[in-house]
């Protein structure tokens, strides 16, 4: 069930979609939801400029990138979400679906954390990108709408919310205290979401707290090979690792918050995972990763239904 923005639909222009305002996504059979900001998408400026303190070559060059419009939550997504689908908690389809339809039960069901750190109203951690993937796949099911992770592109877009600083509030970090939880105010650990003010697009604790997963492969290279206007640009190789985390954490100094600044998965992050083979759900070293969903405005098609969630990878 969706609840749309009353503010937004009172203000909406004449000719507007009615889907082209943020929304609240009702997970059905509990009490919590899913807050949706919409994005138009369109053209921005990707990475970072070569004076900008704190820059790796990773993140240049600056060029521009086109996207379609989308929808991204506006917190990561907490445990009290996530364990909706680890526990199998009331696995009936959504009334009045969406466009899609597919069958909840065969959907993949996550294992329980080999550490568990579960607190409610904190963000999931620790999970791998195809198990935050396969959230979105069975929220996909219960809902009928498409969701998936974000593409890299998608997620920095949404970061900056139309600035092009090293913060989506400036070039300083002295406001960081108001929008972010990083190594010097976070007290080592993870927050709880919102805690900080949003961005301008309202999205929340996109500068630390939890690094996020996103689609792409990792490759230190990207930005050089894209010479004109890239559309919906997104990186996938057939490698587990590395792939890209984005955001940095509540771990993490002021130059890995920044809106451009690059992270990548490792196997270290499994270190002390002691099945065989490893888990396809859970790391036991990235207590900093977590991630946030996106919804396409497009619906795909059937054949390109499962293009962007994310494979499985046997580790032995």
């Amino acid at each position: 069930m969706k609840c749309l923005a009353l503010i937004l639909l009172i203000s909406a222009t004449v000719g507007q979609r009615v889907d082209e305002v943020n929304y609240v996504e009702i997970v059905d059979g509990s009490n919590l939801q899913i807050n949706m900001i919409y994005l138009s998408g369109g053209e921005y400026v990707m990475g970072s400029p070569t004076k900008e303190r704190g820059r790796k070559k990773d993140e240049g060059p600056k060029h521009t990138v086109s996207l379609s419009p989308f929808w991204i939550s506006s917190y990561e997504i907490t445990w009290d979400l996530y364990e909706l689908f680890l526990n199998k908690i009331d696995q009936k389809r959504v009334e009045n679906r969406g466009p899609i339809n597919l069958d909840i039960d065969g959907i993949s069901g996550a294992t329980v954390p080999y550490v568990n750190y579960n607190q409610p109203g904190h963000p999931v951690i620790n999970i791998t990108q195809y198990g935050a993937s396969q959230f979105c796949k069975w929220l996909t099911a219960k809902t009928g709408d498409y969701y998936r992770l974000p593409t890299e592109a998608e997620w920095e877009y949404a970061c900056r919310s139309s600035t092009e600083t090293t913060y989506s509030f400036g070039n300083s970090g002295r406001k960081i205290n108001q929008f972010g939880w990083y190594k010097k105010n976070s007290g080592g650990k993870l927050q709880k979401i919102g805690l900080k003010s949003p961005n301008g697009f309202g999205l929340y604790d996109m500068h630390g707290n939890a690094a996020e997963w996103v689609l792409d492969s990792y490759d230190p290279g990207a930005y050089i090979k894209r010479k004109m206007v890239v559309y919906n640009p997104i990186i996938r190789m057939k490698s587990l690792y590395p792939r890209v985390v984005r955001g940095g954490s509540y771990k993490d100094s002021l130059s890995k918050i920044r809106s451009s600044s690059r992270g990548f998965s490792s196997q270290r992050w499994k270190q002390r995972d002691p099945q065989i083979p490893k888990s396809l759900w859970w790391h036991t070293n990235a207590k900093h990763v977590g991630f946030r969903i996106v919804r396409t405005i497009d619906v795909p098609s059937r054949d390109k239904l499962y293009k962007y969630w994310v494979k499985p990878i046997k580790e032995y």
